[in-house]
């Protein structure tokens, strides 16, 4: 039996992809595709609730899916440890499961997963990200959880100085993120880690959204259907060959 799938921001662009790749599964139907006019009371006819919107709406959809008993994939960015933790009570109390992927690429979580093992070897380390110019938060999802994976790792803060000013970008876990948006640009990531006498950065670029993003669309909307409890990540449904980071060192 399909899983009955309601997408909300179905006609958004991340939303199209999502709606796209879950059409040519034949475990998924989509029996509603909402749009920000549309009633989230039908919802609870759905087994999955896919979030594809905007961060002000996000939260009331999760909330919505919580009341109504159905399990969410949230696919929008915004969502930092902070903000998990308002609602984390109320998923609890719920006992649905809510998974929450800042971004589908699998590259682009290979790029955070190797960029949070070089982190614990470098003390100065900074985001660039980079998105098309209708995107209209920042910094993205994907900048956030990779800053807090790679401060979660470390004993001690990255050395950032001068952030008491606004051009030295937006502290996240005590890591500096810059974020651009411009046209002709759909997403791109650069890590940049330095120490004495070196530098690496790590880089992530999508040049099609929906070819990259189509496989980590696959396995979280199965992961989701039963999920239970909040799960971050794409990287937690995946095996990426990276021993999971022990004690911090280097960054003394």
């Amino acid at each position: 039996m399909a899983t009955r799938v309601a997408l909300v921001g179905a006609s958004g662009k991340l939303g199209t992809v999502i709606g796209g790749v879950l059409a040519d599964l034949p475990d998924f139907d989509i029996v509603h595709a909402l749009g920000s006019r549309d009633d989230l009371d039908v919802i609870a006819d759905a087994d999955l609730v896919v979030d594809a919107t905007t961060p002000t709406v996000s939260a009331e959809v999760v909330r919505r899916a919580a009341d109504a008993g159905v399990n969410v994939l949230v696919a929008t960015s915004g969502w930092s440890e902070s903000r998990l933790a308002e609602i984390r009570p109320h998923i609890e109390a719920s006992g649905i499961g809510v998974v929450v992927i800042p971004n589908f690429s699998l590259g682009s979580v290979l790029g955070t997963a190797i960029a949070t093992v070089a982190g614990r070897f470098f003390d100065s380390i900074e985001i660039i990200e980079s998105h098309r110019d209708t995107k209209i938060d920042s910094p993205s999802g994907t900048a956030v959880r990779t800053a807090e994976l790679i401060q979660a790792v470390r004993t001690l803060p990255v050395d950032a100085p001068h952030v008491d000013q606004q051009a030295r970008g937006e502290q996240v876990a005590g890591i500096p993120i810059h974020s651009l948006r411009r046209p002709g640009v759909i997403a791109r990531q650069d890590v940049v880690l330095s120490g004495p006498g070196e530098s690496l950065t790590i880089t992530h670029d999508t040049v099609d959204s929906a070819a990259a993003y189509a496989p980590g669309i696959r396995i979280a909307a199965r992961a989701a259907v039963s999920a239970r409890g909040i799960i971050v990540g794409l990287d937690s449904f995946i095996d990426l060959g990276i021993s999971e980071p022990g004690a911090a060192e280097g960054a003394e």
